[in-house]
């Protein structure tokens, strides 16, 4: 295969075309940044870049897939699709045929080929850093270390960096940074440095950056947590804008207080329900949300999938929408339509919670010991808008909704 080659005709990946970049491009997704943070964090005069870019680039929304999950939503951002095509739906499906509950963290499991990978085969150089190593897997499928012309690592185990699956090795030296801590705001700033670094030195025509919601999960916005969280980024954000890069920036999904007044969560435990309701054992709730990595959320969000069989569906979709708090409940039929979502990757009824309410199991499936601040978390509709930032002026179609998968597109055909 010849990595080098270099036609000059538009680059193609899942059916759309992405000009070849005059100048680097940098996409970065701020992983769970409701619209507000960084407004608030301009207003108390810690973000003067962001608030330079959004008066003198572009400032608007898009909204993110449903569920309003990281997973889902970073695997649309790469490969500018929805589920339905990548077919990541959630962090967890429940495996019909082998009986088994399947996390989807592997590479085997996406469907579809990646921007950047489709860049690199154009000729093009290409890096992506993420905070957690199970996107690195993901985002990184099809990419080819061998040429030299891809780099791909995360901040969890930047200390593994490796050429053979990385293309990069001594991570930890050339960023100039100590290995941080998976669950802090260490972890997304080391993914802030590491890009700034190589748009420096091995120079991407396109990076792709992509965080934690550590501190989104904590903190709301106007907080001094995500004050300082945002004054960090801020930083970054002016040093690769003085590359002359082109820099858009969104998000995966937004963040809401999940909690009662009390700091409680406030949780609807849906299995418990459908237990008590049509029996034991006729149904099996997912909470796609679900991941290694739940001490923040407890695997508690706005989106479930339910299992049953299909004489029982009516029944579960008519308990489920009786329930307070819950403000969707459909087929996975009318899901799929509705949310763009793969078949086989969901259960047969889909159940969504309102901006305070998070749906559940059952309580003794969730630890929620590691939840040291009030619960905030996402995967509902009300987590869809998000923010897309550009560092440069951008002409969007008339008529045309943004959605968060269309970040490329914006970068590379949208940009003034």
């Amino acid at each position: 295969m010849n990595m080098h080659a270099n036609t000059g005709a538009d680059v193609v990946a899942n059916g759309r075309s992405y000009r070849r970049p005059e100048r680097p491009v940098v996409v970065i997704c701020i992983d769970g940044s409701e619209p507000g943070y960084i407004e608030r964090a301009i207003e108390a005069g810690l973000a003067p870049n962001l608030d330079r870019l959004m008066k003198t680039g572009a400032n608007t929304t898009a909204l993110s897939v449903i569920p309003s999950f990281t997973n889902p939503n970073n695997l649309s951002i790469i490969t500018g699709r929805p589920p339905a095509m990548h077919g990541i739906a959630g962090n967890f499906f429940y495996d019909r045929d082998a009986g088994v509950e399947v996390m989807m963290n592997d590479a085997r499991f996406l469907r579809a080929p990646t921007i950047l990978a489709a860049f690199q085969k154009a000729g093009m150089k290409v890096a992506m850093v993420t905070a957690k190593d199970k996107l690195r897997v993901l985002l990184g499928k099809g990419l080819d270390f061998t040429y030299g012309t891809a780099i791909a690592f995360s901040s969890e185990k930047a200390d593994k960096a490796n050429l053979v699956e990385n293309g990069i090795e001594n991570v930890l030296e050339f960023v100039g940074l100590p290995l941080p801590e998976v669950y802090s705001a260490d972890l997304s700033e080391f993914v802030f440095a590491a890009g700034v670094k190589l748009l420096k030195t091995f120079r991407p025509d396109v990076m792709y950056l992509s965080t934690t919601d550590y501190v989104q999960h904590k903190a709301a916005p106007g907080s001094e947590v995500a004050n300082a969280f945002y004054a960090m980024f801020d930083r970054y954000v002016g040093e690769l804008d003085a590359t002359g890069c082109t820099l858009v920036m969104t998000a995966d999904h937004g963040m809401n207080d999940k909690h009662l007044p009390d700091g409680s969560p406030a949780v609807i435990y849906l299995q418990e329900i459908l237990d008590a309701t049509l029996g034991a054992g006729a149904t099996r709730v997912i909470l796609p949300i679900t991941d290694p990595y739940v001490a923040h959320h407890g695997a508690l969000g706005s989106f479930a999938t339910v299992y049953v069989d299909a004489a029982m569906k009516p029944a579960v979709i008519e308990v489920a929408r009786a329930i307070e708090g819950v403000t969707v409940a459909i087929t996975a039929e009318e899901a799929c339509e509705r949310f763009e979502l793969p078949a086989d990757r969901i259960g047969d009824v889909v159940v969504l919670s309102d901006r305070n309410k998070a749906l559940g199991a059952s309580a003794a499936k969730h630890d929620l010991s590691g939840l040291t601040e009030p619960l905030r978390s996402h995967g509902g509709l009300t987590e869809q808008t998000v923010p897309m930032i550009a560092n440069r002026p951008i002409e969007v179609p008339a008529g045309r909704t943004l959605r968060n998968f269309d970040v490329f597109d914006v970068a590379l055909n949208l940009v003034r």
